[in-house]
């Protein structure tokens, strides 16, 4: 009654619904096919750099005549894997600043200049070991791009429905590369041969066959890597020119500000703590396989196909765990726990089969070999599941910087492992 008539602005809505802010400004999203190429040149390079790192383990009893090498060289060798981790917050920044391409290249430089040093053909043999061993720490500086990228890539350049799946791909071929040096190395260098039937010259003769075989190797895999680098300077962008979806397009924190989430995050620090005990171990343990399974009679080539199966079959698994994870979504949490689970049983009955003395366990080779099997699957195939759940659980910090810290964390365990190898094999050494 009385009551004029309503202005232009009362007639406005108290409450407007988000949606009509959100889709003024829709975020365009394309999916690429030359995704399948960049994920095939960083693969490769991962093989490339897991075959270098592991290129001495399997070989451990032909190296000590043909160089010289002691088990606690060898132990060395490998730990400059780990050591190689020691700068990842240069990477890590590298990465998140610039792009995958400029962490690629320059690990890939350090690959070239490590592949180069190690095979330079000097007679001298103290000055060759310092070579080989500069070789070897080049090639580790590399590791924290080659282990630690794929989760950044695949978000970088793939769909959410196949996200995991190049997570997977991408980060297990540095493993398949330490698998792919069980099989090469022993096939290609002989075992040396130990008879005391063999004369001084017999001997020597040998010596030099299987130093020249080991040259061929690094000949061959300083060859295949200098390819892969030209590849990846002709054509490796740093990112596609539009996001595959809209969590790739999303603001991300910054740098430091990824780096203090992530130290306070009571749950990713346990996840964390979980991803690098176990994976850690297994990288260390299989980096000396050969050495640790000699005392229980396993000769070298059958150390190498210990090796080979326990990470083919990981790798394997692991690409179908994401495979499967990719299709059914907020499983991760069960697969890990099943895939600690079985791996848990399955060392159990590994230790059990190594002290059949004292547990009076049938120990024989088809049990010792299938334990071991178990142990590196169950484990290794975890990785890519760990990855995904770490991204899940720290969005929005860059999945570059997150699965740096943990793959740093996990070489952090590998090298304490190594470390006091060392000093074991050289307490055992003086005895």
């Amino acid at each position: 009654m009385g009551a004029g008539s309503s202005t232009e602005a009362e007639r406005e809505p108290l409450l407007v619904p988000s949606y009509v802010e959100t889709n003024t400004n829709p975020v365009n999203s394309r999916v690429y096919g030359r995704r399948w190429l960049v994920l095939t040149l960083f693969s490769l390079l991962a093989l490339m750099q897991g075959m270098v790192w592991n290129f001495w383990g399997p070989i451990q009893n032909s190296a000590a005549h043909a160089y010289g090498f002691t088990k606690s060289d060898i132990a060395i060798l490998v730990l400059w894997g780990p050591a190689g981790f020691l700068p990842w917050l240069l990477f890590m920044w590298l990465m998140d600043k610039k792009g995958l391409r400029a962490s690629l290249l320059l690990s890939t430089l350090f690959m070239v200049l490590g592949a180069a040093l190690r095979s330079i053909p000097l007679t001298g043999q103290p000055l060759r070991r310092w070579l080989i061993h500069g070789g070897q720490l080049l090639n580790g500086l590399a590791g924290p791009t080659m282990m630690s990228a794929g989760p950044y890539l695949s978000t970088t350049w793939f769909a959410p429905d196949q996200r995991a799946t190049a997570t997977a791909v991408a980060s297990l071929f540095s493993y398949l590369g330490g698998a792919a040096s069980f099989i090469v190395g022993p096939l290609i260098v002989p075992a040396p041969n130990d008879t005391q039937a063999l004369t001084t010259i017999s001997a020597a003769v040998s010596d030099i066959f299987i130093r020249d075989r080991i040259q061929l190797v690094m000949y061959a895999e300083l060859a295949a890597i200098a390819v892969l680098f030209g590849a990846v300077l002709l054509y490796f962008p740093a990112r596609p020119p539009m996001p595959p979806s809209v969590a790739a397009a999303s603001q991300r924190l910054s740098y430091r500000s990824s780096i203090c989430r992530l130290l306070s995050n009571l749950r990713f620090l346990m996840i964390a703590l979980a991803y690098a005990v176990p994976t850690g171990v297994i990288a260390g343990w299989s980096g000396v396989l050969d050495m640790v399974l000699t005392p229980a009679k396993v000769s070298q080539v059958d150390a190498g196909w210990i090796g080979f199966w326990s990470t083919v079959g990981g790798c394997v698994f692991g690409v179908a765990m994401a495979r499967f994870a990719d299709s059914i979504r907020g499983m991760l949490k069960l697969i890990l726990v099943l895939m600690l689970a079985g791996a848990s049983l399955a060392s159990t009955w590994f230790t059990l089969t190594c002290l059949s003395s004292y547990t009076h366990l049938p120990s024989t080779s088809a049990i010792l070999y299938t334990s071991c099997i178990l142990v590196g699957i169950f484990i290794n195939s975890s990785v890519p599941i760990f990855f995904e759940l770490f991204i899940e659980t720290v969005y929005p910090v860059p999945e570059g910087i997150t699965c740096g810290v943990v793959t740093f964390l996990g070489n952090l365990v590998t090298g304490l492992l190594l470390f006091f190898l060392t000093f074991y094999c050289k307490g055992m050494l003086k005895t």
